[in-house]
């Protein structure tokens, strides 16, 4: 039996999470592999063909990430031509980004993809155990635990 196997191990909701989220963001990477693509650049591409052409904030807000992430992983997808970044017409200090023709055909490849991988996953975990999951860290993901940790006032 490993150490992570040991009782009490995942005991902690934090190294169990991110644990899993290695494994499996292991698991969508190599799935994406022959496209080019990481699991995370997938999911900023899919983020932003849903999103219209949306403000980096608004991008970053909806994938929980600080600017400087976003702007870190965005860098590569702008250098291949996936995305562009444009000021917006109303305001010009607020950046946009789009999608480019050749950012949507990378994304309809990535996900056929995506979607192999999805299936597969969900014959190992079953179809209602990953419905359960995805519901589970969907309502984990909206708790502000900045307000739970905040010092109460006197």
């Amino acid at each position: 039996m490993t150490e992570a196997q040991q009782p009490g191990f995942s005991r902690c909701n934090n190294a169990t999470l991110r644990r899993a989220a290695r494994r499996l963001g292991r698991f969508y990477d190599d799935a994406l592999g022959t496209s080019g693509l990481k699991s995370t650049q997938f999911g900023l591409l899919f983020q932003i063909h849903v999103s219209g052409e949306p403000a980096m904030g608004a991008i970053a807000e909806a994938l929980i990430m600080d600017l400087s992430a976003l702007g870190h992983t965005l860098k590569p997808l702008i250098r291949d031509g996936y995305v562009e970044t444009f000021a917006d017409k109303d305001d010009r200090r607020i950046k946009r980004v789009r999608l480019t023709p050749q950012g949507q055909a990378k994304l309809d490849e990535a996900i056929k993809l995506w979607s192999a991988a999805q299936r597969q996953f969900e014959d190992m975990v079953g179809a209602k155990q990953a419905a359960k999951l995805r519901a589970t860290l969907d309502e984990v993901a909206a708790l502000d635990f900045e307000m739970a940790t905040a010092a109460p006032s006197i």
